[in-house]
């Protein structure tokens, strides 16, 4: 645990990352220690499911002690390993599950005055849709990603990215606004 404490600071990525180069498993663990959960978070919320994200994240630390040697601090090291930890979540879905094609948008009724709905509710909405679309959905909106990363990351074009991104905010509307 002390150990630990010693590396929270992002003045210690350096340290961490050398420690690393060097197959310290000290300190291997402590940069596991200190990512794991968020890490854990970004590949449940891209998988759905807690066993792929489990997966996802394991395989994402292998490859991260594996190529931490090619890390240029060019980033911070924890958007360098949800980079990593992203592109497994999706590997990992694409193994699990076809690839969904989406169907055009249907047409949502007319917005309502108010909208109650919790944060469970909107969870389990952002859940139900499409693999594709939950995808783009919260690459974008949950995590930050820009429509030209998201083109990257998926192989997709960015007006798919943006259309994806439309389709996916229908559905949760419609979703939610039923819910009410």
């Amino acid at each position: 645990m002390q150990l630990m404490k010693q590396y929270r600071s992002q003045d210690a990525d350096k340290e961490l990352v050398e420690g690393c180069k060097q197959n310290d498993r000290k300190i291997q663990k402590c940069l596991y220690e200190r990512y794991k959960n968020a890490m854990f978070t970004t590949a449940l919320r891209i998988t759905g499911d807690y066993y792929l994200a489990h997966d996802a994240l394991q395989e994402a630390f292998i490859d991260v002690f594996e190529s931490i040697g090619s890390f240029r601090f060019e980033s911070t090291i924890g958007a360098w390993i949800k980079t990593i930890v992203v592109r497994k979540a999706l590997h990992r879905l694409k193994l699990e599950f076809k690839h969904d094609l989406l169907d055009e948008a249907e047409k949502m009724e007319g917005p309502r005055s108010e909208i109650d709905f919790t944060a469970d509710d909107l969870e389990k909405a952002i859940q139900s849709l499409p693999e594709s679309a939950r995808t783009v959905f919260l690459l974008i909106e949950v995590e930050g990603y820009k429509h030209q990363e998201v083109s990257e990351i998926l192989g997709i074009s960015i007006g798919t990215s943006k259309s994806q991104l439309n389709y996916s905010k229908k559905l949760l509307q419609r979703r939610l606004y039923e819910k009410v």
